[in-house]
Formats: structure tokens, C-alpha cells, sequence
């Protein structure tokens, strides 16, 4: 990855303006088509800082740090009083008022529910209470009622 084998230097030597050497300890992480992504590092951690950081971490764990040190470094280009924790306190506002929310929509869901539920079991008792009549002619005399009131409705309200 380095600049020894004829290949670009990565991204940090090449803003350093330093020759990329074999065993580079940016180059796996800053490759050279991204230059903006060590930049910014650099502005606000340093290239010392950021290598002593990389040296004291296993190599396995390193291109996770490099990643959250990019993370913090926009968050703090971005808002430099809080950085990542203006962030994380602006997330967790949003997830609060998104929770207050989903508890107000269950609420009415609830609410919308309990008041079907009365109409429904008024609808599966009137049910009941006609299917429970034995003889035809208690089920058919509703029916004509029904069909009454119906007609009633049905009236022209100027012929009363």
C-alpha cells in the first residue's frame, strides 16, 4: 500500500507531503482517493496523536478507530463546543418525542377500540337475542319492524 512500490502514496502522506514508506501505518486506513477522510482527522486530532492512537491498538481494532476518530472528527468540525455528544443528545431527544408518539397513537388505538368493543357486543347481543327466539314468526317480526322503521326513514319530510 505504500508509496515504495510505484503506487500513489495514501492520503496522509500525501497531505504531509512525506514519502509513503512500506509499513505506513495510515496507509491501510487513508487511501489516496480519499483525502478528505484524513484531513479531517488531522485538523482536529493531529497526525502524531492519531498515529500514537493507532500504535497502542491491536491492528484488528484499528480500522474501527479510524472510523470513529472520523466520525468524531466531522461531529466536532460540525458543532465544535459538543462534537459526537451534540449528536447523541440531538438522537436521543428525537427518540424520546418518536417514543411520546408511538404512546399517543397506541393510546388512540386503545381508545378507538374500546369504544367499538360496546357497539359490537350491543350488535352480538341484539344477534343473540333474536337467534335465541325457537319460533319463526318472534325473528320475523322483527324483520318487519325493521323494514318499518326503514320506510319510515324512507318518507318524504315534507308529506308529514
Amino acid at each position: 500500500m505504500g508509496g515504495s512500490s510505484g503506487s500513489s502514496p495514501c492520503a496522509s502522506c500525501k497531505l504531509l507531503r512525506r514519502r509513503c514508506c512500506k509499513d505506513c501505518i495510515f496507509a491501510p486506513y487513508f487511501p489516496p482517493h480519499d483525502p478528505h477522510k484524513f484531513a479531517i482527522v488531522h485538523k482536529v486530532f493531529g497526525a502524531s496523536n492519531l498515529s500514537k492512537m493507532l500504535q497502542e491498538l491491536p491492528v484488528n481494532q484499528r480500522g474501527d478507530a479510524v472510523s470513529s476518530l472520523v466520525f468524531e472528527a466531522n461531529a466536532r468540525v460540525r458543532d465544535p463546543v459538543y462534537g459526537c455528544a451534540g449528536t447523541i443528545y440531538y438522537l436521543q431527544n428525537q427518540v424520546s418525542q418518536l417514543q411520546l408518539q408511538l404512546a399517543a397513537a397506541q393510546a388512540e388505538v386503545l381508545t378507538m377500540q374500546m369504544h367499538q368493543k360496546p357497539h359490537l357486543a350491543e350488535q352480538e347481543s341484539e344477534m343473540s337475542f333474536l337467534m335465541a327466539g325457537d319460533d319463526f314468526n318472534s325473528i320475523s317480526h322483527y324483520i318487519a319492524v325493521g323494514s318499518n322503521l326503514s320506510a319510515t326513514v324512507m318518507e318524504d319530510p315534507l308529506t308529514r
